[in-house]
Parts: C-alpha cells; structure tokens; sequence
C-alpha cells in the first residue's frame, strides 16, 4: 500500500482513499446533534475520510456538518471522502438505488465516494431496519448477493457513487463476487471489525492479493454496548503490552493501536465524541512504528470479536462461522 504525502492510497478502480477516516457511529444513547458536532470537528483538525451508514441513523446531521464546512470555506467537496452503506433491508436489486438515493438527500450530496454493502446478511424489505417476528427472532430475505452486486455497479455508471465495496464479509463471499459472470467492478474494500486482538491476518492477506483494501473499523476495540458487545471482554486499550510501546513513544494507546494498521496496510477508522480524542487520533502520520514493536503487536491477536449480532446468527449468510 504505496501512501502518498497527503495520506492516501489508491484503489483497485483508480480512484484515491484516506488511509485515516473517522467512524461516525454513535451508541443509540448519544444525542444525534453530538454526531454532528463531533464531524465538524473532526474536519476542522484534518479528517478527510468521513464513514458513515443509514443504519446510524444519523446521516442527516452528520450531512449537516460537511455543509457547514463547506460553507465556511474550511473543506470543499472535493476534499471529502464521504463512505455509505446500504443496509440489509435494501438488498433487492430494485432497492438498491432509491436507497443510495436517500442517503444521499439526508447528506445533501451530489454523489458518494464510496457506497458498501454494510452486511451479507439480507433483511427483510421494510421501514423496520431490524424486522422481527412474533417471537423476537430476526426476519431474513433470500437475495443473491452477486444481484445487489449488479444493482451497486449501476450505481457507479450512474454517477450516484465513484467507488463500490463490501463489509463484514468473509472469504467465501468475497469469492462469490469476484468469480461472478459478467462482473464488471471489483470491490475495493472490505470495510471488517479488526484491531490488535482481532487482527484479520488471513483475511487481509487474501484482499492483499486480490487488490482489495481492507477498511478496519473497531480498531480501537468498541464501545462497549448491548446487545452488540459482551460487556465482559476484556479492554484493548488497558492492554499492558499496548500500554508499554505507547509509553516507549510517549503515544496513547490508541494512537499506538491505529498507526499499527496503517503500517500493515490497513485504512483505519477511528471515531470518538471527545475533542482531545479526535485531535489525538489524528496525530498518527507523526511517528512510526519499529519492527520490534509491529512484532509485539501482531502477538496480541486472540481472534477475539467484540461484535456479535447474537440475534442473526442463523441467517444463512452470517459471515463469522466461517475461519475468515
């Protein structure tokens, strides 16, 4: 991953990605005006690569922000990089752009720099994002993964979205894209939970070798919310040994914990509410990690996840049963 002096690098179609972007998820608990906030902010101390999905539920407020600072001058919209992610309710190719479309209203956006599949896992078609039945058990569809695929590449010869990728699939699914008939776009990215205790080495090296980048999100382990997360799993950044090399390089844990991604060739996105956070975060291009300590790192991994959507588990194509 050849990284240019303004911290990008390029993708499979020509076109160019941050290799820092900041996550724009917020616990349901989180006003959404915090979202807002949080982006302009985190525009203001250098983030270009905005991440963000309709399933948030916060894409208008988050739009909001890259309009102020457009507005004010600070960014244009050629400076930003905005990701959306079609949710799992839309996965029927004729759902697949009126829901582009709507994320791009509530952003007040011509056009996406990228547009991901936010899961494998198709849901059934309603206003519902998470539709259940009478016994609280999720509501699958059954849709051919390689015929939302279709629809995202009439997208991008639409100019609704310069770029198409996928997220939190494995390796078989990516495979079923790649080896379809008639495939005119390859994906990206793969856009997957990974951090130093969940550091997808096999699944980053099978997108290394098919010219896919691998997008890391919960790079700093995750924010620890039901029914997501279990609340006993231990905490990435009281980890001793992170702690150790952060001390060495007078860093903070979570420094140390993304500039690990980019040296392995990861783009890493990291998201925090805090002003002080978000400034640190983004003070990763100033030093560098040693072998010794990428070493130290790599022998964290325990292919611990934090994220585990319990309730989909017997959908058909849950990504996680499989080894990667």
């Amino acid at each position: 991953m050849a990284l240019s002096s303004s911290h990008r690098v390029t993708m499979n179609d020509g076109n160019t990605i941050p290799v820092l972007g900041f996550g724009t998820y917020g616990p349901r608990t989180v006003p959404k005006s915090e979202s807002e906030m949080a982006t302009k902010l985190a525009i203001e101390v250098g983030f270009r690569h905005i991440d963000g999905a309709f399933f948030y539920g916060n894409e208008k407020e988050v739009g909001q922000a890259i309009q102020a600072k457009m507005a004010d001058g600070t960014v244009t919209r050629e400076d930003i990089f905005y990701t959306g992610k079609l949710w799992s309710t839309c996965h029927r190719p004729e759902l697949v752009r009126p829901a582009l479309e709507e994320t791009l209203k509530n952003l007040q956006l011509d056009y996406l720099d990228l547009y991901i599949i936010h899961s494998p896992i198709s849901l059934k078609p309603g206003k519902d994002m998470m539709p259940m039945d009478e016994n609280h058990k999720v509501i699958g569809d059954s849709v051919d993964l390689r015929d939302t695929w279709e629809a995202m590449e009439k997208c991008k010869d639409a100019g609704l979205v310069k770029s198409i990728g996928v997220s939190n699939f494995n390796r078989r699914q990516l495979e079923m894209i790649l080896n379809k008939t008639g495939l005119k776009y390859k994906p990206v990215c793969n856009q997957v939970e990974c951090h130093p205790y969940l550091n997808q080495s096999k699944l980053l090296e099978f997108c290394k070798s098919n010219d896919i980048i691998l997008v890391a999100c919960s790079a700093l382990g995750s924010q620890r919310e039901p029914p997501w997360v279990d609340e006993k799993s231990p905490i990435l950044l009281e980890d001793p040994f992170l702690g150790a090399i952060a001390k060495k390089h007078n860093r903070s844990p979570a420094q140390v914990a993304l500039r690990y991604q980019i040296q392995r060739g990861v783009v890493v996105l990291a998201k925090s509410f805090t002003e002080k956070r978000i400034m640190e975060n983004f003070q990763i291009f100033e030093f560098q990690l040693p072998p010794e300590d990428m070493k130290v790192i790599d022998g964290l991994n325990r292919n611990l996840r934090y994220l585990m959507p319990h309730q989909l588990q017997e959908h058909p194509n849950y990504p996680y049963n499989d080894e990667y």
